[in-house]
């Protein structure tokens, strides 16, 4: 058995890791922190964890947590996590950050949207944790930096398009829409049920939002050269879930039948990519609960663009699902093990 800890457990991707684990037959929860928390069983805090998870929330040191576990999620904020993975590596542990301190591989480029790097010598090591395209390197990975949740939606969706070069990168659109999970657990007016219910809302407009590098560091390494997008995330009125609605030009004559068997072909030996059948669109009802990513495409033939709609749930597949996915495959678990679930309907 593999003793497992969540550093960051009274948050919903930590909530959503527990209860993923407390399933998993290779692995022994044996520590989950939390310092607003501390000394409160972890079951209180998540009540749906009841005779699940039986933990103490504790607050410790990364030199405390060392002798607690082999593997760590790290389920906390930017800049927490640089704080405590060079200690747990130095131990000689192994390390899941969903935090977005480990994905963006230019040091600088990661200054410019978050802040001053306290060990940038870790960037180049950690692999970037999408399996669909890094699955040799998550592998043999000491340190995973998890994708965030709208890359994860919009990268899996453009993937096949921009390999093949079927697409004009420059002309790329992205409007998602996202639960308020997305936004964490923390108290803000802007996520309070009579500012969210019965409306719809952009926010972080005209490429402000955190995700766009890491999107765009992505696409670029798919498409050969760099690329820079129009990106819009918008809030759901929904717990979780996220639907990504991406528009490009097509760079060759390519019929809509073609891209279809593309997309069918690119991913028929993945797990938790499905792609629709042909006229038939995700929907965030369909994979909520689930490590699936759903993509349909469609033509339009009088403006000569794709379309390609790609669904997730932003806690799953967007972030916990995926952790434990990575987990797996660092561990020579079975892929799909704890994980292989079906969504929740309705």
């Amino acid at each position: 058995m593999l003793n497992v800890g969540i550093i960051g457990a009274s948050g919903y991707t930590g909530a959503e890791l527990a209860r993923i684990l407390s399933t998993h037959p290779e692995v022994r929860l044996t520590v989950a922190t939390s310092r607003q928390y501390a000394g409160k069983p972890l079951s209180a805090v998540f009540p749906n964890l009841r005779k699940r998870v039986d933990l103490l929330c504790e607050d410790l040191t990364p030199e405390q947590l060392v002798d607690r576990a082999d593997f760590f999620f790290a389920a906390v904020p930017h800049k927490t996590a640089m704080a405590l993975v060079p200690t747990l590596l130095a131990a000689g542990k192994k390390v899941v950050d969903l935090s977005a301190d480990f994905r963006i591989r230019d040091a600088a480029v990661y200054e410019q949207w978050y802040q001053p790097h306290t060990c940038p010598e870790l960037i180049a090591e950690a692999a970037y944790g999408l399996p669909e395209l890094y699955r040799e390197q998550v592998k043999q990975a000491r340190l995973v930096a998890n994708p965030g949740c709208y890359p994860t939606s919009i990268i899996l969706g453009l993937a096949p398009l921009l390999r093949e070069k079927l697409i004009d990168p420059s002309t790329l659109i992205i409007d998602s829409k996202s639960g308020t999970s997305g936004a964490g657990r923390s108290a803000s007016v802007d996520t309070l049920y009579c500012e969210v219910a019965d409306g719809f809302r952009a926010y972080k407009v005209g490429g402000t939002h955190r995700h766009i590098p890491e999107i765009e560091q992505e696409l670029s390494v798919l498409a050969g050269s760099a690329v820079t997008i129009s990106f819009t995330p918008h809030l759901l009125p929904i717990s979780r879930g996220i639907l990504s609605t991406i528009y490009a030009t097509l760079s060759s004559a390519v019929s809509e039948q073609d891209i279809q068997a593309l997309y069918e072909s690119t991913y028929k030996d993945e797990s938790f990519v499905r792609v629709c059948p042909a006229g038939i669109f995700p929907a965030t009802q369909h994979v909520r609960g689930s490590n699936c990513c759903d993509i349909g495409v469609k033509c339009d033939p009088r403006t000569g663009r794709v379309i390609i709609m790609s669904a997730i749930d932003n806690i799953a597949k967007g972030a916990s699902g995926q952790a434990v996915q990575n987990m797996n495959l660092m561990n020579g678990f079975a892929e799909d093990c704890a994980i292989r679930g079906a969504a929740f309907f309705p």
